[in-house]
């Protein structure tokens, strides 16, 4: 790999705030779309929600393909293409139809983003600090979830939203160019034992503990829903309680803030006190903090978004690395691309389903019943300590 492990972890990383500050800059222009455009609740998580479904959608097939092709050329396309998402939605979105149109497209591009990063920094660190050299990757996104969030919602207000996203989405441009000029093409010797299996687990997907493997991916899931539900409705709840859209992107902007920090924080208490044990701990904390932004006046709301941040990331930073542990390497890009699909159609299911509850019984009970479901992760933790003693700190 051209530049060595330094350069690819750096690469990953950089491509990483590009796709992440996509993502969640929809949940700042979710309540802008709403108004511009006339949109219900239960549309506006629809837009969430497709974007979500196409990044499912293209993940496994990445994973594949990237056996085939190599990471750089998918990962470069996958980028530009949810770039041009972005243009176009910002050059031509006027009614429902067509925003989710683009959205989607979008969608597909970046779900070839995790799959395939994270295989290649965990390729590039194989004899090496893997773990953290995933943790610096998977904290990397939140840089972008910081920025974009903040940078567009004051942008929007300033100059618009659609040339707050075509600004954006010649960010994205410019990352899909950086990716062919700086990484290198695989060597044929690593193309060739990355598409080579070393028995029947390798020749399907690779899964070393199946039942660990079931059981990670199941938290995942219900932690990315919970994620995904939880901030398609923030925003509607603070403007409720009287913030701007310019202080709603600085609210996500804390909020996210207060995640990155959660994947140090939760990770020098798993060190402590159990992998298990934080993770009951941490989807504790985001159940009571989200009902407190639910009764809370909007000083209060807005003061918990930090904890809230640290106890919303801290299930996905410390078990991210798990994933590379429960698979053989010479399937990793397809069993990450089989976690990620599973646990990003869960959130592409729940902005629309949680939104259509907002509209059915209101934004308050719609956010009650997330902050009750992600405390079915807890009985998961129990089966995921039994299942992978070998690899998880109890």
């Amino acid at each position: 790999m051209g530049g060595g492990a330094r350069v690819v972890l750096a690469i990953a990383c950089a491509v990483h705030v590009v796709h992440d500050g996509f993502s969640d800059v929809l949940y700042v222009l979710l309540p802008v779309w709403a108004g511009e455009l006339a949109l219900s609740l239960t549309q506006a998580g629809a837009v969430r929600s497709v974007y979500s479904a196409g990044m499912a959608l293209s993940q496994i097939p990445a994973g594949f393909m990237a056996e085939r092709w190599g990471e750089r050329r998918l990962l470069a396309v996958g980028t530009a293409v949810t770039a041009a998402g972005f243009l176009l939605a910002a050059a031509g979105a006027t009614g429902f139809a067509a925003l989710t149109a683009v959205l989607f497209v979008a969608g597909l591009g970046s779900g070839v983003q995790h799959p395939l990063a994270s295989a290649l920094v965990s390729k590039a660190y194989e004899t090496g600090p893997r773990r953290a050299a995933l943790g610096t990757y998977n904290f990397a996104g939140d840089l972008g979830k910081i920025a974009a969030p903040a940078a567009v919602g004051l942008a929007a207000v300033g100059i618009g939203w659609r040339w707050a996203s075509a600004a954006l989405a010649a960010l994205g441009l410019g990352a899909a160019a950086m990716i062919l000029a700086v990484l290198a093409e695989p060597s044929p010797e690593r193309q060739a034992s990355g598409g080579a299996g070393d028995g029947s687990r390798a020749a399907a997907w690779g899964i070393r503990d199946a039942r660990g493997f079931r059981a990670l991916t199941a938290i995942g899931m219900i932690d990315t829903a919970t994620r995904a539900a939880f901030l398609t409705l923030l925003p509607f709840t603070l403007i409720a309680k009287g913030l701007s859209v310019a202080g709603v992107g600085a609210a996500l902007a804390i909020l996210f803030a207060g995640g990155a920090a959660g994947k140090f924080v939760c990770g020098l208490v798993a060190e402590r006190a159990g992998v298990i044990r934080t993770v009951v701990l941490t989807e504790l904390a985001t159940a009571l903090g989200i009902g407190a932004v639910v009764v809370a006046p909007l000083p209060v709301a807005l003061a918990t978004l930090v904890p809230i941040g640290i106890a919303l990331n801290g299930t996905s930073s410390v078990l991210y690395g798990t994933v590379a542990d429960l698979v053989d390497p010479a399937r990793r890009a397809r069993a990450y691309g089989l976690y990620y699909t599973l646990t990003v159609g869960a959130s592409a299911i729940a902005p629309l389903a949680y939104g259509a509850l907002g509209d059915l019984l209101g934004i308050p009970v719609a956010l009650l019943v997330t902050a009750s479901g992600v405390l079915a992760t807890i009985p998961l933790s129990l089966t995921l300590r039994h299942a992978a003693r070998s690899v998880l700190v109890e």
